[in-house]
């Protein structure tokens, strides 16, 4: 089963500071038919202001997965954490028994990221977190694991989650094809152009809900860059 989620029909905010877009919604007033995939809980689409952003805030058993689109995150926590992830690059933190951290925006030009929070598979463990780019050259033509909860997925960032996330970067009439368990979930989000999932076509900044489906086709009817969550 594939469910389009238009960019235009996701539940939104605009603060001074921050426009975000909504792919799941976060309260009892928000789109109700854009429920939770299985452990895949939150989407963000936010644009953080130059010289902005969130605040020191906290976080118990959650996976998050940040994923820099454009501009420069800046990243600080109270492991004692902190780091600078530029556009193409993964941060991923596992909030366990607690953790209070801040994201920024420090360049002269907009931050956009996909933020993206999946439930943990343990309660109460160690916090930790990491960040790692992925050059466009290794997305070039196939999907790669950013992130991941299954060990065999060696070069993305580790994950306490039954989930993995991952990018691609596509051509225009190239097609990429996965395979998915008839009992998980998938969610595609395109970052730039515009594809079709097993024909359904998706433009930029739409998602695409993804269920009982075996094998996900993704053919790019424009040059395009997307990502992709599998989650239990």
């Amino acid at each position: 089963m594939l469910q389009l989620r238009p960019w235009a029909s996701l539940d939104k905010m605009n603060l001074d500071w921050l426009k975000a877009k909504y792919h799941f919604a976060v309260n009892a007033e928000g789109n109700p038919q854009h429920t939770a995939l299985g452990d895949l809980i939150v989407w963000n689409d936010d644009e953080i202001a130059p010289g902005t952003g969130f605040p020191m805030h906290g976080h118990r058993d959650m996976e998050i997965v940040t994923y820099v689109r454009e501009g420069l995150l800046e990243h600080q926590d109270t492991l004692g954490s902190r780091g600078q992830i530029t556009a193409g690059s993964v941060q991923a933190f596992s909030a366990g028994r607690g953790i209070r951290h801040s994201e920024y925006n420090p360049g002269s030009t907009p931050l956009r990221v996909f933020q993206i929070w999946l439930r943990s598979t343990q309660r109460g463990i160690e916090p930790r977190w990491a960040a790692k780019p992925f050059p466009r050259a290794d997305r070039a033509g196939q999907l790669v694991p950013l992130a991941s909860g299954f060990p065999d997925d060696r070069e993305a960032v580790h994950i306490n989650a039954n989930a993995r996330v991952l990018g691609a970067l596509v051509q225009a009439g190239q097609t990429i094809a996965y395979t998915i368990s008839q009992t998980r979930y998938a969610y595609l989000v395109v970052a730039k152009g515009a594809v079709t999932v097993n024909g359904l076509p998706v433009e930029e900044r739409d998602g695409i809900a993804i269920s009982a489906e075996e094998t996900i086709e993704i053919l790019a009817i424009k040059d395009s860059e997307f990502v992709l969550v599998d989650a239990g």
